[in-house]
């Protein structure tokens, strides 16, 4: 089966130095962009993360300091790696939690304005979790009946998430081949954030997750301290956190406008009446 896209999509893996959205960093990338005819594109890079290694994180991916000391830095990679993604879709296996969140903060660090307004996330994991309740290794072989060769290393697990979407589609009748039902079943709960600090309520608004103010409105507790903003903007917060609270308080502060409709079409009326 093949997945039915408007525009492309592109999957995902990264490794890197930990698992701190906010203060680690990424050592590979491994992008495959499929688009709407078929055709892919695929490209791996790995990354001078301009810190230390832990040898925890090695352990798991392999990737060593040697390994990457002669190699770009993600800022001078950005470009490509913006100009790759744009426009496109996301997915990956365990994406919506990590991958994206930390993936969006390298290129906000490298001075590139991600979001995800125009963006649909297919999270692969959740596909699978809510299904089989496994991992990514033996979700390649329930799926597609294979061994994963060379898990943990970027490249290997961003085609075998592709190849097990595709399977997830060919298994489960209920699941919708689109891009909007794809993305909706694997979301948890809407966020307004990537980390997960700023969830949205049933209202639509804008909640915190977490803290004295857990389950208040962002709106609310803004207007009651306006410093709570200031300190999140000073803490070790995600940059892409930071930036949602920068955008709910210039939003509180713009000017509103209190015209009915009504209003708006007899101001609209006269303005033409008057040419």
């Amino acid at each position: 089966m093949n997945l039915k896209l408007e525009k492309p999509i592109v999957f995902f893996d990264l490794e890197t130095t930990g698992v701190n959205i906010a203060t680690d960093r990424i050592v590979e990338i491994a992008i495959l962009k499929v688009f709407p005819n078929g055709n892919k594109e695929s490209k791996t890079w790995l990354v001078n993360p301009e810190i230390e290694i832990p040898q925890g994180a090695t352990d798991v991916h392999g990737i060593t300091n040697e390994k990457v000391v002669t190699e770009p830095t993600f800022k001078e990679l950005a470009p490509a790696i913006n100009k790759m993604i744009e426009g496109c879709d996301l997915a990956g296996f365990n994406s919506n939690r990590f991958d994206i969140p930390l993936l969006a903060e390298e290129l906000m660090r490298s001075g590139i304005d991600f979001d995800m307004k125009n963006r649909k996330a297919i999270d692969v994991q959740v596909i699978f979790h809510k299904k089989e309740q496994r991992t990514l290794s033996a979700g390649y072989q329930f799926y597609c009946g294979k061994e994963l060769e060379g898990a943990h290393g970027a490249e290997a697990d961003t085609n075998a998430t592709y190849e097990i979407l595709l399977a997830q589609l060919d298994k489960y009748d209920d699941i919708e081949n689109s891009v909007d039902a794809l993305s909706e079943y694997s979301t948890h709960g809407e966020r307004a954030d990537f980390a997960g600090f700023i969830l949205m309520n049933e209202d639509k608004q804008e909640i915190f997750s977490f803290g004295k103010y857990k389950g208040r409105t962002v709106e609310e507790v803004l207007k009651e301290n306006p410093g709570y903003n200031n300190w999140i903007q000073n803490a070790d917060f995600p940059l892409y956190t930071k930036k949602v609270l920068r955008e709910i308080k210039e939003r509180m502060s713009a000017p509103k406008n209190t015209m009915t409709d009504e209003e708006k079409l007899q101001a609209l009326q006269q303005k033409f009446n008057l040419k």
